[in-house]
């Protein structure tokens, strides 16, 4: 199982790094924001599982920043701000965020939220190990599924691409999203290389692969896997 991805946006240096320290010994891949500004080039570029978010950066806000986050995203999000009265908490829940925790907070309580914010996907990815497309099942535990021409195999990286394509339906995905989520920091091959990749799910799955109804095109941007 792939590690889960924090985003940690938060301006005071020592709260920062005891969350880096804490979270990293937790088994966490992280990435770090300390304005509202960069705080959203990160979330487009790490695609973070669960953002952390202060209220009160430099730049944009806090509460900004979960506003335009929610535009595009339900990724969790916990604030954690000394903006602790009830008005404040609840002004933020009411922006789209799934929890709000003041400052100071206790450790083992943010570990525990974070937990229990993370548990769906936990959850989605068990769920994932075999997938329908139509009339072929996925095994993604054994590398494996049914196509139109019996049963093939898979390599990682396909069953990777595969996994994450599907677990966003609907949703147009780009070609740096997927290559930032699947490939991560190893070497990026091109963007041919996805292509490929999809050349092959429409033969796998498509009843017409030049009229595909599942991978789905979309010109200048990337794919949509469309149930």
């Amino acid at each position: 199982m792939k590690k889960q991805k924090i985003l940690i946006v938060e301006d005071e240096e020592n709260i920062l790094e005891t969350l880096q320290l804490n979270l990293d010994l937790e088994g966490y891949a992280l990435e770090t924001a300390v304005d509202g500004e960069e705080a959203l080039s990160k979330f487009k570029s790490f695609q973070p599982d669960l953002v952390l978010l202060d209220v009160m950066l430099p730049k944009k806000s806090g509460y900004d920043v979960c506003r335009e986050i929610r535009t595009y995203s339900n990724v969790p999000i916990l604030f954690l701000s000394a903006k602790g009265t009830t008005q404040d908490r609840i002004f933020g829940l009411k922006l789209g965020a799934n929890d709000y925790l003041p400052k100071p907070f206790d450790l083992e309580e943010l570990l525990l939220r974070i937990q229990i914010l993370l548990a769906p996907l936990q959850e989605q990815e068990k769920e994932t190990s075999n997938f329908k497309i139509g009339d072929f099942e996925v095994d993604f535990k054994n590398f494996k599924t049914d196509s139109r021409s019996g049963e093939v195999g898979l390599t990682k990286k396909e069953c990777e691409l595969l996994k994450y394509i599907v677990s966003r339906p609907n949703e147009v995905i780009s070609r740096n999203e997927i290559l930032d989520h699947v490939w991560g920091e190893e070497k990026y091959p091109t963007s041919r290389t996805i292509d490929n990749f999809i050349l092959n799910f429409r033969k796998y799955f498509e009843d017409n692969p030049k009229q595909p109804k599942y991978f789905q095109s979309i010109r200048g941007v990337g794919y949509k896997f469309t149930p």
